[in-house]
């Protein structure tokens, strides 16, 4: 009895081992499945144009793209920080006043009552709609984007932050009145914090719609010159039918897209990651 025991005492880290490398392997694959997905689609899209002839007007391959972006990224770089500027500004307008605003709806219905349907109606308007409006309205350029890309991002940080201040729950409420805590202490003490993760969420979504803002009124504004965005360079190749240039453009801003969300959700999940269900599950 005392060898098969210790037989099978032997065997135990075997187990846990493989049960370990089993582990991450499938953590590996989950992790490299995308990139993996990506390179096999880049891939048929490099053969196809090669074994199809396409010209270079019609659909570059990836690896034209590539060397595009590597010789031109001198001249579109300057453009790319234009437009990024509009986007950290406007996104930054739209944390501050879509979080003051939902505070505005949150302290009285009747408010919110009165202000959100025209929240509304900003969002549901499409942006195209209204740029050439803002941009003769407002003199200068640089502002009249910045008012665009701000009308585009606002709304979810307004809805995310409204809908978690008016998820507190009503028993800790009870709890701070109970304690003598007055209105402002209940707000800031109680209901941000519990609002936090939603607000955090409509960050994130903001990050992105601030980038499709800027791009877009660039797009309507038509400006050139050195103070020009990626939009306007995208604009300029394809009447040069310069495509390779065009798809370089949009690598640049569809990377800074991801780049954007990348750095809210690190940002959401560093400060939530202790506490909140959404950040402790993903660790």
């Amino acid at each position: 009895m005392t060898g098969r025991t210790q037989s099978r005492n032997a065997l135990i880290p075997l187990a846990g081992g493989a049960r370990r490398l089993k582990a991450y392997t499938v953590k590996a694959i989950e992790i490299a499945s995308p990139y993996l997905f990506g390179l096999v689609v880049l891939s048929a899209w490099e053969i196809a144009v090669r074994v199809e002839d396409v010209p270079p007007y019609i659909l570059p391959s990836p690896l034209l793209i590539l060397s595009t972006l590597f010789n031109d990224f001198g001249s579109l770089a300057p453009s790319l920080w234009v437009t990024v500027d509009i986007t950290l500004e406007a996104f930054a307008v739209s944390a501050v006043a879509g979080l003051l605003l939902a505070l505005l709806f949150s302290s009285s219905r009747w408010i919110e009552r009165t202000l959100f349907p025209y929240a509304i109606i900003l969002q549901v308007t499409p942006i195209v709609a209204i740029a050439p409006l803002i941009i003769i309205w407002v003199k200068d350029t640089h502002a009249a984007l910045l008012i665009c890309a701000t009308l585009v991002a606002f709304f979810p940080v307004v809805a995310n932050a409204a809908v978690g201040l008016r998820s507190t729950d009503l028993g800790l409420v009870s709890l701070f009145k109970l304690y003598g805590a007055n209105r402002w202490q209940t707000v800031f003490l109680l209901k941000l914090p519990a609002a936090l993760p939603y607000y955090l969420a409509g960050l994130r979504i903001a990050g992105g719609l601030a980038l499709i803002g800027a791009v877009v009124a660039e797009f309507v504004a038509g400006t050139g010159g050195t103070g020009s965005g990626l939009a306007y360079r995208i604009l300029e190749a394809s009447y040069r039918l310069r495509i390779p240039r065009l798809f370089a453009a949009l690598v640049m801003i569809s990377v800074t897209g991801i780049a954007i969300f990348a750095v809210l959700s690190w940002v959401s999940h560093f400060v939530l990651r202790r506490w909140h269900e959404s950040s402790i599950a993903g660790d």
